[in-house]
């Protein structure tokens, strides 16, 4: 019994440590968005929790795209190996 807790709780600690891909919504009201024709993406980077470098604003992203009018945006964050290497997005719709 003791093995299985440990396994559990080292595979939940440890989830997502060598890679993770997410993207998740920066918006509460869902069912009434509508994305718009234009997408915008900002990103910045950082290495080895030392060097950051990027901007990953949300008007760079509007500028990026193209977009006047922001209708809706999400978050994205890609890590390897506990975040050696990071990349965090902002993505922007709109027209």
């Amino acid at each position: 019994m003791k093995k299985l807790i440990s396994c559990f709780l080292i595979s939940t600690v440890f989830s997502g440590c060598l890679y993770s891909n997410t993207r998740f919504p920066l918006d509460e009201d869902l069912w009434k968005t509508e994305l718009g024709t234009k997408v915008g993406v900002a990103s910045n980077y950082s290495v080895l929790w030392l060097v950051a470098w990027g901007d990953a604003g949300v008007k760079k992203a509007a500028e990026n795209g193209g977009l006047t009018t922001i209708n809706h945006m999400d978050m994205g964050i890609e890590s390897y190996v506990f975040g050696l290497y990071l990349r965090r997005d902002t993505i922007v719709y709109g027209d």
